[in-house]
């Protein structure tokens, strides 16, 4: 069956973790199915948002000051550790979402991946650009860190990360996480996912 809901992602984003955390509950109630597809969401600012950069150099920017206050108040909601911002953001990501992109095949994997990764960002504030750390991330979810970081270090998993990240960007993506229902029904964000339960049980297949 394929899969109704498509969630494009980058680990470093504190609001995608939440709507990591969250989609779970949307998909158990509508019955739907989700394909998880890593991207770097460096790639898509350079592409189509560098506005984000602008932002974040705005130290009176109040918009972005209160982003900070709803996020806790989100973590809180979903009972989700946000102990964030770190020493380490912004967090450079190439490494762990190219773990991700060796995983992607194996969708339960990568799943159990990507909430260790999530918590050893947000929660524990290790440093997600670190491969020992992404590696004993793996090995506590029961994969094989050393072979992991050996595989996303190929060509192949390189290309895929690419290839990803282009291809949100083609469909109208500017962020992370970019979720797509039924292939071109795309909503933005962890505060979108009520949205995207609705469109769910709206054309439910």
């Amino acid at each position: 069956m394929t899969a109704r809901v498509e969630f494009f992602f980058d680990l470093s984003s504190p609001w995608t973790c939440l709507a990591f955390h969250n989609l779970p509950g949307v998909l158990e109630r509508t019955g739907a199915t989700a394909r998880y597809r890593p991207i770097l969401v460096g790639g898509v600012f350079n592409a189509v948002n560098p506005a984000v950069y602008a932002a974040r150099e705005q130290t009176d920017n109040r918009r972005l000051q209160h982003s900070w206050k709803v996020l806790q108040d989100w973590a809180r909601l979903a009972d989700v550790p946000m102990n964030f911002p770190s020493e380490w953001h912004p967090a450079k990501s190439i490494a762990a979402m190219r773990f991700c992109c060796a995983l992607e095949d194996d969708q339960a994997a990568l799943g159990r991946f990507a909430r260790g990764a999530f918590a050893s960002y947000f929660d524990r504030q290790e440093n997600l650009d670190d491969p020992a750390v992404l590696a004993a991330v793996a090995d506590a979810e029961g994969l094989d860190g050393a072979a992991l970081a050996a595989a996303a270090a190929t060509d192949p998993v390189k290309a895929r990360l690419r290839a990803n990240t282009e291809e949100v960007i083609a469909r109208g993506g500017y962020g992370s996480p970019s979720m797509f229902v039924d292939g071109d029904d795309m909503y933005f964000g962890n505060d979108q996912l009520p949205l995207v339960e609705a469109a769910l049980l709206r054309t439910r297949a």
